[in-house]
């Protein structure tokens, strides 16, 4: 049975900027998970009145397990590895620099659209408020906090309406702060949450993202 929660990315993204506005942020910038963490992530950046900028990231899963992240890649050339998983999985070079090239096409692709309209904001330093509609397993959002760490970021707070309890405490270990409205025991897809939960296009995406440019958080 479905029970969902949030009506729709919007006002979930309200919800959680009512919440991270009372953590008083120091220098926050709002990173969202293109695509459906983009229009969660400008509410909340509206509720703190910080910067709206993408997170872009591919994991580099395994390539006989593609849900196991052996490493994740960012935009600038960042690339993060997984020595442990790398060595357990027998991948070799050849193999993964294979799947870092097909990553890297398709990071590169999105990555060119967005900044068309959305230059990159500077990230040293500052808080980054990393955010997803939704969290199922952790995998993207564990690679984006590694490319904003490889970005030298001061703190990461990730910010998200809904997760598995037991994803929102692992990534509690990785994290500075996690700010997650619901901790559903029986969790079957993020979707299940939401009252409307339909696609979110590169349209809609590079739409919020240039007039959050132009217009800021008002």
């Amino acid at each position: 049975m479905r029970h969902p929660v949030f009506d729709d990315r919007r006002s979930a993204g309200t919800q959680l900027g009512a919440v991270a506005a009372r953590l008083a942020l120091d220098r926050p910038v709002v990173l969202g998970l293109p695509r459906g963490g983009i229009p969660v992530a400008a509410e909340l950046a509206r509720g703190i009145r910080a910067p709206l900028d993408a997170i872009v990231v591919r994991k580099l899963g395994v390539p006989q397990q593609p849900e196991l992240a052996m490493g994740a890649i960012g935009e600038e050339g960042v690339v993060v590895v997984n020595d442990e998983v790398v060595r357990a999985s027998r991948v070799d070079d050849d193999a993964f620099g294979e799947v870092v090239r097909r990553e890297r096409d398709v990071l590169d692709r999105t990555s060119a659209a967005i900044r068309a309209v959305r230059p990159r904001e500077p990230l040293a330093g500052v808080t980054a408020v990393i955010v997803d509609d939704g969290i199922a397993t952790g995998a993207t959002i564990r690679a984006a906090i590694e490319v904003a760490r490889a970005n030298a970021v001061g703190r990461v707070v990730i910010a998200t309406p809904v997760a598995p309890p037991e994803v929102a405490a692992a990534l509690g270990a990785i994290a500075d702060v996690v700010i997650c409205l619901m901790k559903p025991e029986r969790f079957r897809s993020v979707g299940q949450w939401y009252e409307h939960f339909g696609p979110v296009s590169q349209a809609d995406v590079l739409e919020l993202l240039e007039r959050f440019a132009t217009a800021g958080p008002s």
